[in-house]
């Protein structure tokens, strides 16, 4: 690269610092070059940024960042995450509108949506929107706003605007906590918005969690647990959690072997 790339990539370095995420035309706004500048920019800088979906992201990330400690979660209870995900796949149907949470639990769900069927797919993660991007058949509604690297998805009035015009037949969601008296809760609060609203659009709504999840309380509350109409889970879950779940609402619904 050139000294006046470098020049570029420290200056997009240094707005991505303050915003996690920069639409390529506010990078060439602020650059004073074309977009094509700026995409051939992005491509000789060896990963050190991404270009996806019209926003410029970071790459490489340090191993004390947001990224290193969402990447490790996506190899955390992967069999429980899946076998959860494999019983939630099968209320999809033809022709359903979804929504999709962030996280590292759903994106195992997406990938399980038979590519022949007509689906329209809302989600606000980038690690969600990769999977269906593809896809011919999948209408892919991507919420916008500021991108949040802690949970590799947007935020912002934008996303809620957007989503206020849709109508949902399912709501997966994820929680990093799930409490039968405290409810359900996540780490990030600028998730809460975007969980509510996807909620009160959608005619069905799922929590979506492995067993590791029960017993813990997150700072972010979003719903009680009696919003849902099932909570999906794998077989790991304990005795004590299937009792206390097993006369009430909503019914907890176990995937995997082992059931």
């Amino acid at each position: 690269m050139n000294d006046r790339q470098n020049q570029r990539l420290t200056r997009i370095a240094e707005a991505l610092r303050q915003t996690g995420a920069l639409r390529i035309r506010e990078a060439s706004d602020l650059l004073g070059v074309s977009e094509m500048t700026v995409r051939r920019d992005i491509a000789a800088c060896d990963g050190l940024f991404r270009y996806l979906g019209g926003y410029i992201v970071k790459g490489r990330e340090a191993p004390d960042s947001a990224f290193y400690v969402f990447d490790r979660e996506k190899e955390t209870h992967l069999d429980g995450k899946r076998a959860a995900c494999a019983l939630a796949a099968g209320f999809i149907e033809p022709r359903d509108t979804i929504f999709i949470d962030c996280g590292t639990t759903l994106p195992h769900l997406a990938r399980l949506i038979p590519g022949d069927w007509r689906i329209t797919l809302v989600c606000y993660a980038l690690n969600v929107s990769t999977i269906v991007c593809d896809n011919p058949n999948i209408t892919l509604i991507l919420l916008g706003g500021v991108y949040q690297p802690s949970s590799a998805s947007f935020a912002g009035a934008e996303s809620l605007e957007m989503l206020k015009r849709i109508g949902i037949n399912k709501a997966f969601l994820s929680a990093g906590g799930i409490d039968a008296d405290h409810g359900a809760s996540c780490s990030n609060f600028h998730e809460v918005p975007i969980k509510r609203e996807a909620m009160h659009r959608a005619v069905r709504k799922y929590l979506v969690a492995d067993a590791s999840k029960f017993g813990k309380v997150r700072p972010a509350f979003f719903a009680a647990l009696d919003e849902f109409d099932g909570i999906i889970t794998d077989a790991a879950v304990d005795a004590d959690t299937r009792a206390r779940f097993a006369a009430g609402a909503p019914p907890l619904l176990i995937g995997g072997p082992g059931v």
